[in-house]
């Protein structure tokens, strides 16, 4: 029984450890114990503004110029935020869209003005390579994000 018992025991640690090898870091890492559920964050948003927090979930999108940027989803359905880091500092691959990953930084609060919007809109459209109409954008609006410090994703 002491020998199944031991060899249980090794072939946990063994998965264990496997996994968490799994996992790449990027920039400073992790420091934080716990993710805060990225649903109470943007339940109230501003109570959150320039603090550090650690959120968790699957990459959905991937800056495909830089790595700079990735929108992470949360805990909720059509929850996701982005994140965005100091170009050149960390950079994200496109094989992290789809896995998941743990991200940690300080939100940030922008109040864009209408302008400001169709600025961002028409970057957006052209690191796609898509056309973009002005005309879409009817007002300003205010924007919350994360500045990415570190992040660890698996399956990388």
């Amino acid at each position: 029984m002491n020998k199944a018992l031991i060899f249980l025991l090794m072939m946990t640690l063994s998965i264990l450890l496997s996994s968490q090898a799994l996992a790449k870091s990027f920039g400073a890492g992790l420091s934080l114990k716990q993710s805060t559920p990225l649903s109470t964050i943007l339940a109230n948003p501003d109570a959150y503004v320039d603090k550090k927090v650690q959120i968790d979930g699957i990459i959905i999108d991937v800056c495909e110029r830089r790595g700079c940027w990735l929108y992470i989803s949360g805990d909720k359905p059509f929850g996701k935020i982005r994140v965005k880091v100091i170009d050149g500092k960390i950079v994200f691959p496109l094989e992290a869209r789809g896995k998941q990953g743990k991200v940690e930084g300080v939100i940030e609060k922008f109040v864009l003005s209408k302008q400001q919007v169709i600025q961002r809109e028409k970057h957006y459209a052209d690191e796609r390579g898509e056309k973009f109409d002005p005309a879409t954008v009817k007002s300003g609006e205010t924007v919350y994000q994360l500045r990415g410090l570190g992040a660890e994703i698996a399956g990388l």
